[in-house]
């Protein structure tokens, strides 16, 4: 699973994760992920594309925020996919991050 990173006008560091955030991509996940969060800049994760995620994926978001408060950054969830909603919702941890959560018309609707 490859996670892209960009720059945007600001400077704040831009990563984007495409596919599964589970068991079987944990492993990847969290080296690449790591190697990320302990660069000293405020972060923003677009989670956008994510197309499945399980407790572990979760696992990696309650990561990836603890260890941007170690380094005394921020960490902003945005663009969370219905899986990533999914599972924030089962677990109830949507406040837990703190980030808003916007569902799409489509969404809205039930589409």
């Amino acid at each position: 699973m490859p996670i892209r990173s960009t720059t945007n006008k600001d400077g704040q560091s831009l990563l984007h994760i495409d596919g599964d955030m589970t068991i079987y991509t944990a492993a990847e996940i969290k080296d690449e992920l790591m190697t990320y969060m302990a660069q000293p800049c405020e972060r923003e994760i677009d989670l956008s594309e994510v197309s499945e995620m399980d407790s572990a994926g979760l696992q990696m978001l309650i990561l990836a925020k603890r260890e941007a408060e170690r380094h005394g950054t921020s960490l902003r969830l945005t663009g969370h996919s219905r899986a990533v909603l999914d599972v924030l919702d089962l677990c109830n941890l949507a406040l837990y991050f703190g980030d808003p959560v916007i569902l799409s018309c489509n969404e809205k609707k039930g589409q």
